[in-house]
């Protein structure tokens, strides 16, 4: 091999270590709830590209009136929902007996499985409001299980700090040996919450047949070469490794990872199934009142 024709090929190698970027697009303004403004950064349509994970809202405001309605009584069956809190506090309770407040910085992460009817009412802030909900996807297997709830407080999730002044909260997943706090997920996550400062850079290896996304909230920078700022979402392609460098203002994003799951989607509001005649079947019961498999209606 030439001496020229061999360092091209090495370069195409170390490049290709890096995940490519495949898109960027923005966080849409929608309505959800009782009257919640939000903004969505991929859903139903988009489900496919994103497997295992079927949706992710962003919902924040310094208005009152854009959130106070709230997520009154609605029923879940087939995916867990995982609602993480930068600023802020939410009511919220469900058919099997739990209840409480998510404070700044709090997690919850519910698995809906069989089916659970609960409620997210955002209480009034002094400031801006601001959280994230995340839908994963269960297995056909797992899609009837037993529902259950982690409420995770902000102290309880570990921060991992990085050379360069990085700092990284480890939700789900482990990195540098720090291990996120929940740990018994069906299907299996990686879920970051990272913050580079002005001029810095996060390197982070996937496992390479993981789906994965960035979605930024703070700061701008780069993903390959490619700008940046609040309300983008990064749609990450294979490779082994994710870089991200900040900007003059730091940046900061959620990084999200997991294995596509492969199979259909029947999906009617907020129950998704693998069939439709499974997703008649929970609205059917839902009317029925036979929809809680545990617990009980609230």
């Amino acid at each position: 091999m030439e001496v020229m024709t061999f360092f091209r090929y090495a370069g195409r190698l170390k490049m290709s270590e890096y995940r490519t970027v495949e898109d960027i697009s923005v966080s849409q303004p929608t309505l959800e709830g009782a009257g919640v403004k939000l903004r969505r950064a991929f859903g139903n349509q988009a489900a496919p590209v994103f497997d295992p994970f079927l949706l992710l809202d962003d919902f924040g405001s310094d208005r009152p009136e854009d959130y106070i309605l709230g997520f009154p009584w609605h029923p879940h069956r087939g995916i867990e929902t995982v609602t993480y809190m930068l600023t802020g506090e939410v009511e919220h309770g469900d058919s099997i007996g739990n209840s409480g407040v998510i404070n700044s910085g709090d997690v919850q992460w519910m698995t809906a499985g069989s089916g659970i009817i609960h409620q997210e009412m955002p209480r009034r802030w002094n400031g801006r409001m601001r959280g994230f909900q995340l839908w994963v996807n269960l297995p056909a297997r797992n899609k009837m299980m037993a529902p259950r709830y982690r409420g995770i407080l902000s102290s309880d999730i570990p921060e991992a700090h990085l050379a360069g002044g990085l700092g990284v909260k480890v939700i789900a997943g482990c990195l540098n040996g720090i291990e996120g706090p929940v740990r018994d997920l069906v299907v299996e996550t990686e879920y970051l919450d990272v913050a580079v400062p002005a001029g810095g850079v996060f390197e982070r290896e996937l496992p390479t047949g993981n789906r994965a996304f960035a979605y930024v909230f703070d700061g701008e920078g780069r993903f390959e070469s490619r700008h940046v700022q609040d309300y983008h979402l990064v749609t990450l392609g294979p490779g082994r490794k994710v870089r991200a460098e900040a900007g003059a203002e730091g940046l900061r994003f959620l990084l999200v990872s997991g294995l596509p799951l492969g199979e259909p989607v029947a999906w009617g509001g907020p129950i998704v199934m693998n069939t439709q005649e499974e997703l008649e079947r929970a609205f059917r019961e839902y009317r029925e009142g036979t929809f809680i498999k545990h617990g009980k209606h609230p």
